[in-house]
């Protein structure tokens, strides 16, 4: 079957045809992840300068602990998360819906035993991520609640 541009698959839940899985991040190396993949649902020729990607983070794992100029709007699909905006940790389900501003401190964090999947609308062209020095993690380990969610390592 042919691609169509106005129309795409879900071939099984959360695989949509001709919708390549990505390595989650392919930069130096500095930035910390762990088992995380994603997958660009609308690029830039869909939806005027934005984009829709769609990231599964496996169970126990998480993404990279970051901040930057541009903004995300995150809606969980499948499974139950959680993750950190800022100084506040949230608990994440199916649907829930979460607004990351510019210039906080984010990271998305699968359930111990449980696949977390989650879109993602962010501009095309956008800012590298920022990584957080050692004095920034001191910082926000200083509120217990952020120091017992973050992974870093």
């Amino acid at each position: 079957m042919s691609h169509n541009k106005y129309h795409v698959i879900q071939d099984e839940p959360h695989r949509w045809r001709n919708i390549e899985e990505l390595v989650y991040k392919d930069e130096d190396g500095a930035a910390t992840f762990k088992d995380v993949t994603r997958r660009v649902l609308f690029g830039e020729d869909h939806v005027d300068g934005m984009e829709v990607r769609y990231f599964e983070v496996d169970a126990g794992g998480h993404t990279t602990l970051e901040k930057h100029e541009h903004t995300h709007l995150v809606i969980p699909i499948k499974g139950k998360g959680a993750c950190l905006v800022g100084d506040e940790v949230l608990p994440l389900a199916m649907h829930d819906l979460v607004y990351v501003p510019s210039w906080a401190w984010h990271q998305f964090r699968a359930d111990e035993n449980e696949v977390f999947g989650f879109l993602c609308l962010v501009k095309v062209e956008r800012d590298r991520p920022t990584l957080p020095t050692q004095d920034e993690l001191n910082e926000m380990k200083s509120n217990p609640a952020v120091a017992n969610f973050i992974r870093h390592q």
